[in-house]
């Protein structure tokens, strides 16, 4: 799948609770898990399929992220699905901190001063 995301995505895990209208108009809900983030969209794993273009609200706390899906496709024990938040619509920290995070950038940063310091 080609990363089409110019921001950092970071890892996570948290439970977030999704909700759309289906094409009946019809109000849905579920829980989905929530894999990555970025301030343009996120990544979460549901145990259904969602058709390119829902709109939908990812609420997280007090906190409602509008957005659509961009892609949905299965994988091991899941469907994968890209959620591009809406234009007016930007994830920060300071909106929400899921609980389990890691930014990549940090990892590495703490590894290479850990091989600085062995290394003198």
């Amino acid at each position: 799948m080609l990363d089409r995301r110019a921001e950092t995505r970071l890892m996570c895990a948290d439970l977030v609770n999704l909700r759309w209208k289906d094409e009946s108009g019809r109000e849905n809900h579920c829980v989905a898990l929530l894999e990555d983030i970025s301030p343009s969209g996120a990544c979460l794993q549901l145990d259904s399929p969602m058709a390119l273009g829902t709109s939908l609200a990812i609420e997280y706390r007090k906190v409602r992220l509008k957005g659509s899906v961009c892609y949905c496709f299965f994988q091991d024990i899941g469907y994968w699905t890209g959620i591009r938040f809406a234009p007016q619509v930007k994830w920060s920290l300071k909106r929400f901190r899921p609980r389990h995070l890691l930014d990549w950038k940090d990892v590495l940063a703490r590894r290479r001063s850990a091989v600085r310091k062995t290394a003198q």
